[in-house]
């Protein structure tokens, strides 16, 4: 009974083995095709080089902006250094940048096409009313970029709207507001500025 016992053990940690080996092998393919695929995808505000984009492959085909992104023109003004820059206060400078560069920028959980909470759901929700381009950043996928976007706004909840560099508020200022017509000026006003 022992030796069958044993068996079993052996048996069971290799076939696991096997299901771990298989599973590898398929996200490296996927990331490897998303590769050649994409050499260079471009995102919101900047391209994102071929490493970052298998990684950010399903948040990039739905309008999210990526955190570790730098363009040409910011690489040449220090941008690149800074959305690198892993500190409280580097964090501080990659929010500002992507509240700057994008007339209206959502941070949420998920992205527009999977939100992950219903708060979030319902803030693109009210977005997508407007028709109107917005951006997104994913706050699950950084968690410097989570906490940090909290003492940015001094707003303990996600998600936060940014209107043209302006803090908004959270699902349930957007709500009130997307009901007193307040919120829809707010998005005709940078409508008109995004012309």
């Amino acid at each position: 009974a022992h030796a069958s016992m044993h068996s079993l053990i052996l048996h069971s940690s290799s076939t696991m083995v096997r299901t771990l080996a298989i599973a590898a092998a398929s996200a490296a393919a996927l990331i490897s095709s998303a590769s050649a695929f994409a050499p260079q995808v471009s995102v919101g505000l900047a391209p994102v080089h071929a490493a970052s984009a298998a990684a950010t492959a399903r948040s990039a085909s739905c309008g999210t902006v990526s955190l570790s992104m730098a363009s040409d023109a910011e690489e040449g003004a220090g941008g690149a250094a800074d959305m690198l820059d892993f500190t409280p206060e580097g964090t501080q400078k990659r929010i500002q940048t992507l509240v700057d560069a994008n007339p209206v920028l959502l941070f949420m959980k998920g992205s527009k096409i999977f939100p992950q909470c219903g708060f979030s759901n319902t803030a693109v929700q009210i977005l997508q009313s407007f028709n109107i381009d917005f951006e997104t950043v994913d706050v699950l996928a950084d968690e410097m970029i989570r906490q940090g976007v909290k003492d940015f706004s001094q707003w303990p909840t996600i998600p936060q709207l940014y209107v043209a560099g302006e803090f908004v508020g959270g699902s349930d200022i957007m709500i009130e507001m997307y009901q007193s017509g307040e919120l829809g000026e707010m998005i005709e006003k940078a409508k008109a500025d995004m012309m």
